[in-house]
């Protein structure tokens, strides 16, 4: 159950983060209803994860989830760069959360 709660808080991580860019794009109100609740609700799932999942795994697991998620975002709504080396990047922090869930009982 405390991997999927933190599964979550990387997905309200992003929606944190695409909060930020509206902002920036000047949709100011849907962006700080977006960032206001996004973080929050990131930031008490990840801490109700971690009482369970080690602090150090949760969160790398949980900043991955975000880097990838946001990374992902960007190609595919806002068509940023989509070059091998982002995307092989990209899949060896996917590579790096797996093999940590992998070790963590």
């Amino acid at each position: 159950m405390s991997w999927l709660v933190l599964i979550c808080a990387g997905f309200f991580e992003v929606a944190g983060v695409l909060g930020m860019t509206w902002i920036g794009q000047k949709k100011r109100l849907q962006g700080w209803l977006t960032l206001c609740i996004g973080f929050p609700i990131s930031l008490g799932l990840l801490s109700y994860a971690m009482e369970t999942i080690p602090l150090g795994v949760a969160y790398a697991v949980w900043t991955g989830i975000g880097t990838v998620g946001s990374a992902l975002l960007g190609i595919i709504v806002y068509k940023e760069s989509a070059s091998y080396k982002r995307v092989m990047y990209l899949s060896m922090i996917v590579i790096a959360v797996i093999g940590l869930r992998l070790i963590t009982s």
